[in-house]
């Protein structure tokens, strides 16, 4: 068997994944970058985006949100403020969630309001970023 890479993918609700796989490429705030087994220590912020999590000739795609992503000798763990497959957005559902979110930047009553409002404007359009892709 070749060398397998264990990945822990957490969110704040569960354990979205654990196991071993091939690599994983993360959308790092300088850059995506890829990891395999043996791969050096380091640490990283994530942007929003989709990690591929490659195995045995697969991938799988999550939109994962905020949060980092740590490099170990055991592996890569990433702990994502949120994470959902790829497979799961509803693209209808988002569309009208990122105009809902674009109406409240525009509305917003308070600095705190407008900020919220426009977080989450930035993460529905790295949602639709992903589904293009």
């Amino acid at each position: 068997m070749a060398d397998k890479l264990h990945f822990d993918l957490v969110s704040p609700e569960r354990r979205v994944f654990a196991g071993q796989v091939d690599q994983v490429v993360v959308p790092g705030e300088e850059g995506d970058f890829g990891v395999l087994p043996d791969h050096a220590p380091f640490m990283s912020v994530i942007r929003p985006g989709a990690i591929a999590v490659m195995n045995d000739g697969s991938v799988e795609r999550t939109f994962i949100h905020g949060g980092f992503a740590e490099v170990t000798p055991a592996g890569l763990t990433i702990l994502a403020e949120e994470a959902v497959p790829v497979s799961e957005i509803d693209a209808d559902k988002l569309a009208q969630d990122l105009a809902n979110a674009r109406e409240d930047v525009a509305v917003a009553k308070s600095e705190e309001e407008r900020e919220h409002a426009e977080g989450l404007v930035e993460k529905y359009e790295a949602m639709q970023a992903v589904l293009a892709n």
